[in-house]
């Protein structure tokens, strides 16, 4: 099992919110271990055995060796679609909605 990264050890999960996504794929660039553009253009997460997760809100944990890339996804994406947050809490720690 992958270690799961975090900000001081905590666990983070990863979303993406489709209605603002622009699928421009740079995300999928970045992680395509953690991010895929569908068929239907966006992107969306993908779980820890791969599967496309295409629920709307659906979040995926933040595997610890490709924390960087995650958050480099969240800062670069033209939608600024991608939200990182803690599991503990929710709170938004990358992203567009992060304090």
């Amino acid at each position: 099992m992958q270690q799961e990264a975090g900000v001081d050890g905590e666990a983070l999960e990863v979303w993406i919110d489709q209605d603002l996504c622009t699928g421009d794929g740079i995300c999928a660039q970045y992680a395509p271990e953690v991010f895929e553009l569908d068929i239907d253009g966006l992107a969306y997460v993908k779980s820890s055995d791969d599967e496309l997760l295409q629920a709307k809100g659906a979040t995926t944990p933040v595997p610890l060796p490709l924390l960087t890339d995650v958050i480099d996804s969240a800062k670069e994406c033209p939608g600024e679609c991608i939200h990182v947050r803690r599991v503990s809490d929710r709170t938004e720690v990358y992203g567009p909605d992060a304090e």
